[in-house]
């Protein structure tokens, strides 16, 4: 559950105007994204992780590991980018946005912790990713939060963590939307289970694609701080994605897991089996032109679909134990 969190009042004088058209939260060159009416809500999802092995893309530690990636890290940095957004709600007046900023949290709510979920078989199975969760988690507690400030340093503050989580959330829809269009995982036999819940998280993430974005745009829209922060979001990102792979292969109890990383996730890559690394620095211009919104990415049809026929929204991974307590 969300902390509790005390309203910003709008301060006048502080910060831009909304950079959206006043018609609603789209920026998108040719207005059709604008008449769109699709509504953003939290699913009820379930998943049962008891029969999910170590290895679960069968003899690919590697590739098992980059997908290890996410249960590691996004409970926490969704958990702090629910919370900024929720804190940025007080300052949203635009009806539409507003809306979907509710619903962008209740799914980044819901993503965390059926990746918590899976973290927790992971340490079943003897892979213990607590010490470095609990690095993320200080991170969290400590750098993304209000830090207690006020006035003037509170809201710019909001406006640079509302920068950091758009760009952040950029990579997310394009990860997002390979985990949708790519076929290697299910070819390399990727437990069900697991597959669904990166395609059903992959969907999410195109379906809210603009809405941190907007969010940014709305309250403040500062082109400098949009360079400034996506920079700064790409390097932590990296920074924290090598260091959780070689934390998580380190840590890995199985005997054949093969030895020096960083050859074996090249090799990953290039069978297709996670993005290309150059998609990060691909990413940054289009990111970055003046011109970018985030309509422009990915095939929110093909989420959509997918979410209707995904397992776990239609209930059919929920556990024996909740089935017995129904």
């Amino acid at each position: 559950m969300l902390k509790q969190l005390n309203p910003l009042p709008r301060i006048k004088a502080i910060g831009r105007n909304p950079r959206i058209d006043p018609k609603g939260s789209r920026r998108h060159p040719d207005h059709r994204y604008t008449d769109q009416e699709h509504a953003i809500h939290a699913r009820d999802v379930h998943f049962d992780w008891s029969n999910v092995p170590l290895h679960y893309i069968p003899g690919e530690p590697m590739a098992t590991h980059v997908i290890d990636f996410m249960h590691l890290v996004l409970p926490e940095g969704e958990r702090a980018m629910s919370n900024t957004l929720a804190e940025a709600l007080s300052l949203i007046e635009d009806k539409r946005l507003h809306e979907e900023v509710v619903g962008f949290v209740g799914q980044e709510a819901t993503h965390a912790s059926s990746h918590r979920g899976a973290r927790e078989r992971l340490a079943e199975l003897g892979l213990d990713v607590e010490p470095m969760a609990q690095k993320l988690e200080w991170a969290v507690d400590n750098i993304l939060t209000d830090r207690g400030l006020t006035g003037r340093a509170r809201h710019e503050w909001l406006c640079e963590r509302l920068g950091l989580f758009a760009a952040l959330e950029h990579f997310t829809a394009v990860i997002g939307e390979w985990l949708l269009e790519s076929e290697t995982l299910e070819a390399a036999g990727m437990d069900p289970m697991m597959l669904d819940l990166v395609r059903w998280h992959g969907a999410e993430e195109v379906e809210h694609r603009n809405v941190a974005f907007d969010a940014y745009m709305y309250v403040d829209g500062s082109y400098a701080r949009r360079v400034r922060t996506a920079f700064i979001a790409t390097a932590a990102l990296l920074g924290i994605f090598f260091a959780s792979e070689s934390y998580l292969f380190r840590n890995d109890p199985s005997e054949d897991k093969g030895r020096f990383w960083p050859l074996q996730l090249a090799s990953t890559i290039n069978r297709g089996l996670a993005p290309s690394l150059w998609f990060w620095v691909r990413e940054i211009p289009r990111y970055l032109d003046p011109r970018f919104h985030p309509s422009q990415l990915g095939d929110i049809d093909k989420a959509v679909r997918y979410l209707a026929q995904s397992p776990a929204v239609n209930g059919e991974n929920v556990p024996a134990a909740e089935k017995a307590e129904a």
